[in-house]
């Protein structure tokens, strides 16, 4: 006898494949397919904006982050933000130059006209010993929108990523839970 899957189950299954796609190495991905399309969609938890999007976590032990891909889809770009056990925290916001790394307080100059900054907590990019998690800490990439991506900070379990991003388009948040994943979209 078959046994039926679960629907939310099953489109939990084909959403991570879809967002496994993006890559780490900034390929420019399409999802031209109305399938696919309906699939990207239905991850998202929150709608369109410019504005400031904040979801605070309960307390709980720092999340480490694995992983950080790029990629572009039809009518947005996308970075996806991959952790171990579960997504932390997060405030998203456009923020004002210029940008400062939280440790040293130096400026560091991004590419494009809008800074969108994703500060996770209690989160980390490094094990416990002090390794990073994450080896490419900043990366150029070729997108429609998205320029330039920067860890700038890594410090008392708050991870901070600033895009920089040809200008201040909107954006949508969602999550998945298998793995547990931070996913952006930024329109073009």
């Amino acid at each position: 006898m078959a046994r039926t899957q679960n629907p939310s189950t099953a489109m939990a299954l084909i959403l991570t494949a879809v967002l496994a796609g993006c890559t780490s190495d900034a390929v420019n991905e399409r999802s031209d397919s109305p399938q696919a399309e309906a699939e990207q969609g239905a991850a998202q938890a929150s709608e369109w904006t410019a504005g400031i999007i904040d979801r605070p976590q309960a307390e709980a032990p720092a999340a480490t982050l694995v992983a950080v891909r790029t990629g572009t889809h039809d009518g947005f770009d996308r970075v996806v933000f991959e952790f171990d056990e579960r997504v932390p925290g997060y405030h998203l916001e456009y923020i004002d130059q210029p940008v400062r790394k939280c440790g040293s307080g130096r400026t560091t100059q991004m590419a494009g006209d809008g800074w969108l900054e994703i500060r996770m907590y209690p989160a980390n990019a490094h094990t416990s010993e002090g390794e990073p998690t994450i080896a490419e800490r900043e990366r150029m990439l070729n997108l429609p929108v998205l320029s330039e991506l920067e860890l700038t900070c890594d410090f008392e379990a708050v991870v901070t990523w600033v895009l920089g991003v040809e200008s201040p388009n909107r954006y949508r948040v969602s999550e998945l839970s298998g793995p547990p994943q931070l996913i952006i979209d930024i329109r073009h």
